[in-house]
């Protein structure tokens, strides 16, 4: 299951049943799970944490050091969980002292060209398109759906079960539930196809549905906005999500 071409370091950690193929190149201080496919050429580096079930396809590369010029060497790592699709040319750059580590979820689909930099985190069950990147410390919520070539600046966050359009750009926080799109990127409607999909009820959508008529609709600023949601919309755990959301946004969301 081992090429006899592949660069191992003696101080990597191997679970069972992986298959690490030609010119593979793994350093000192990874640690990797159980089940795991690594096709020809990857490299993963020092810091690379990878857990159970995952396919990483040639050429991409786990936990190189940020593209941070604030980096002096400090240890981190680049941590990715379970049954994750990693393909051709990803890259994801290990965390510095910002906040330690960079995280993949679990179940994540990671399409070519895609880059996920220094302490970014990203959920479960996500779909990343092709040539998208992210900076720094931004955030992926759960089953976000994210087009090719999107372009993300540091610090936002995108929320869950969303859906972005190919080739947007933003340097605010996408709330969840929505689709976004247009140039300059916009509020387009809620992600009613796949809320669908994910098991919302009608009625919970049609909630979700009048809580964005109210923030992006009423005229209202957003605080104002807010506790007309609170004061009419029916509470749920995904009405809470947004309120939470938007509240704790530091760059602001998206209009």
């Amino acid at each position: 299951m081992i090429s006899p071409l592949a660069h191992i370091h003696p101080e990597a950690k191997i679970g069972n049943n992986v298959e690490i193929g030609p010119f593979v190149y793994i350093d000192k201080n990874v640690v990797i799970g159980d089940n795991n496919v690594i096709m020809p050429n990857a490299t993963i580096l020092y810091g690379a944490r990878i857990g159970n079930g995952n396919t990483i396809f040639p050429n991409a590369v786990i936990s190189a050091i940020p593209q941070d010029l604030k980096f002096r060497g400090e240890e981190s790592t680049a941590e990715i969980g379970d049954n994750n699709t990693i393909r051709e040319n990803v890259t994801i750059n290990r965390g510095t002292a910002a906040k330690g580590k960079t995280i993949v979820g679990n179940n994540n689909l990671l399409m070519e060209g895609v880059h996920v930099a220094h302490d970014a985190i990203i959920g479960n069950g996500c779909i990343i398109g092709n040539a998208t990147k992210f900076a720094g410390e931004t955030v992926i919520d759960d089953f976000s759906i994210i087009s090719a070539s999107v372009l993300m600046h540091q610090f936002c966050r995108v929320g869950g079960y969303g859906m972005l359009q190919g080739g947007s750009r933003f340097s605010k926080d996408i709330p969840p539930f929505i689709i976004a799109g247009r140039d300059p990127i916009t509020y387009c409607g809620i992600n009613i196809v796949g809320l669908r999909r994910r098991g919302f009820s009608n009625e919970l959508i049609e909630n979700i549905h009048n809580a964005y008529r109210i923030i992006y609709s009423s005229g209202k600023n957003v605080s104002e906005a807010l506790e007309q949601v609170k004061q009419e919309v029916p509470m749920s755990p995904e009405i809470e999500y947004i309120i939470q959301f938007i509240e704790s946004s530091k760059r602001g969301i998206i209009r």
